[in-house]
């Protein structure tokens, strides 16, 4: 079976859990950088990638890398890449991507060069001197960094944090793969109560009940690569059988609250399309008035922040208030809780045990972590 080169995209701050995901999977030569995890594998592990990763952005196939330090580098190094082996005939293949600290920094004029030159190659593969271009997606990706362009085709489509289970959401909703990497990161595993008592949409106890149940994240959507002719859509199935394979049967305690019953009727709908309804419970409740039960568990939780949902001061207040009800939890509680606010630890009252810089989007946050770690 054909050996492949993936490059995997991740929020800045999860290239470690991405690349944990990957060892896990049986990749090889696995690398992290700086917002992408590199590995190898087979055709059949392309499937298993996008169904499986939990805090990977997409999957793309990288087809080579080259210096390109001016346009006919581009155009050259471009066109000789085997772009028939894996666009056909009828494929529509458009442009798009970055460029870093590098001489070629026009993205417009980056992406006429690598669609002409892919044009080129493709025109004389298939003795055609215009492509129609009516068939499938093959979205064709770029990145140049410091003069070395890398191109990619992107085998997922949509990005893997949207799972399908969430058709809209309540105002600046956590990403998936960001949830699902808080959940990772309080190092849940299905055995302690978890809660989110500021739960908007649901996003956070769905992941929690989604990794418990070890259920693939992408079983509830579609992918662009599973119309691509070289792809047998028997990797598909046999990829969601063995994931499927992998399931735990038990019973969770997961449960969300939110102030707001619109985003409570909100959750429960998406966990009933994440089909994780029967292991998380949600109610309408103030998490200024929430109280840890029994001797242990773990909060899992992204706050308002003040600059997108609620003033700063209204933030402050509910942070204040959240502080004194964490005081009052037993020694065997642990909270996980990700704030852009730059004094969140003097409003909350408590200095954390730990701190982790992360991403949520392009805005800045820390996971502020509290209890025995």
């Amino acid at each position: 079976m054909e050996h492949l080169t993936f490059s995997v995209p991740t929020l800045f701050g999860l290239e470690a859990l991405a690349a944990e995901e990957l060892r896990r999977l049986s990749l090889a030569d696995v690398s992290a950088e700086n917002g992408r995890v590199l590995c190898r594998g087979t055709t059949a592990d392309l499937p298993r990638l996008n169904l499986s990763l939990r805090t990977g952005e997409r999957v793309l196939l990288v087809l080579g890398s080259f210096q390109a330090s001016d346009f006919d580098a581009l155009f050259e190094g471009t066109k000789a890449l085997p772009w028939e082996r894996f666009i056909p005939r009828e494929g529509a293949f458009p442009v798009k991507g970055y460029s870093l600290n590098s001489a070629l920094h026009s993205i417009p004029d980056c992406q006429a060069i690598i669609k002409k030159a892919a044009a080129v190659r493709l025109g004389q593969a298939y003795s055609l001197t215009t492509l129609p271009e009516t068939g499938p997606l093959y979205q064709i990706q770029f990145s140049i960094m410091k003069d070395t362009a890398t191109l990619m085709l992107d085998t997922s489509g949509a990005g893997l944090h949207k799972r399908g289970y969430r058709a809209k959401g309540v105002d600046a909703p956590l990403r998936e793969t960001l949830a699902a990497a808080m959940v990772l990161l309080s190092k849940y595993r299905g055995r302690d109560p978890l809660c989110d008592p500021f739960c908007g949409s649901g996003t956070i106890p769905i992941e929690a009940a989604l990794i418990a149940k070890n259920r693939a994240p992408g079983l509830g959507r579609s992918f662009a690569s599973q119309k691509w002719h070289w792809l047998p859509s028997q990797l598909w199935l046999q990829a969601a059988d063995e994931a499927m394979e992998q399931e735990f049967n038990g019973s969770y305690e997961i449960f969300g609250s939110d102030l707001d019953p619109a985003a409570v009727a909100l959750a429960e709908h998406n966990a009933a399309l994440a089909e994780v309804d029967g292991l998380v419970q949600f109610r309408t409740a103030d998490a200024r008035q929430f109280r840890p039960w029994g001797d242990y568990g773990r909060v899992v939780t992204n706050p308002p922040y003040g600059e997108r949902i609620m003033q700063r001061q209204e933030a402050e207040e509910l942070y204040r208030a959240f502080g004194q009800v964490w005081r009052n939890a037993s020694d065997g509680w642990r909270l996980y809780l990700l704030s852009s606010h730059t004094e969140f630890e003097r409003t909350f009252g408590l200095p954390a045990k730990r701190k982790r810089k992360l991403y949520n989007g392009m805005l800045k946050c820390d996971l502020f972590m509290y209890g025995r770690l």
